[in-house]
């Protein structure tokens, strides 16, 4: 079951967890109005990057199916800690670590037994 989608789809959600890292960065300045708090580099690119990671995830549908598409996309939850933890400094509890232990060992179970 792991194959090129398989890894296109990891590079999906890299790019949809850039995109929730630029948004966050967007969403922590203050600007001097409402346009240009929507009209800015960091929103305009998140954005941009949710859409082509949209467009990749539609097209691994068609080589991982729909389940093992959804399956792997709690993958992002573990980026965009990780990513936080690089940019922002924000720390990464037991509990985190916990829950991301349980997503791989789900995504593992899916594609090693099922």
């Amino acid at each position: 079951m792991i194959n090129g989608y398989f890894f296109l789809m990891l590079f999906s959600l890299l790019i949809a967890s850039t995109s929730q890292v630029l948004l966050k960065m967007g969403a922590q300045r203050e600007y001097p109005n409402i346009i240009r708090e929507y009209l800015n580099p960091f929103v305009i690119g998140g954005y941009g990057l949710l859409m082509v990671s949209m467009v990749l995830a539609i097209v691994c549908y068609s080589g991982l199916g729909y389940l093992g598409t959804v399956v792997m996309e709690p993958i992002s939850y573990i980026i965009v800690m990780i990513m936080s933890r690089i940019i922002f400094r924000e720390k990464i509890t037991l509990n985190k670590i916990l829950g991301m232990a349980l997503i791989i060992g789900g995504i593992a179970v899916f594609y090693l037994l099922g």
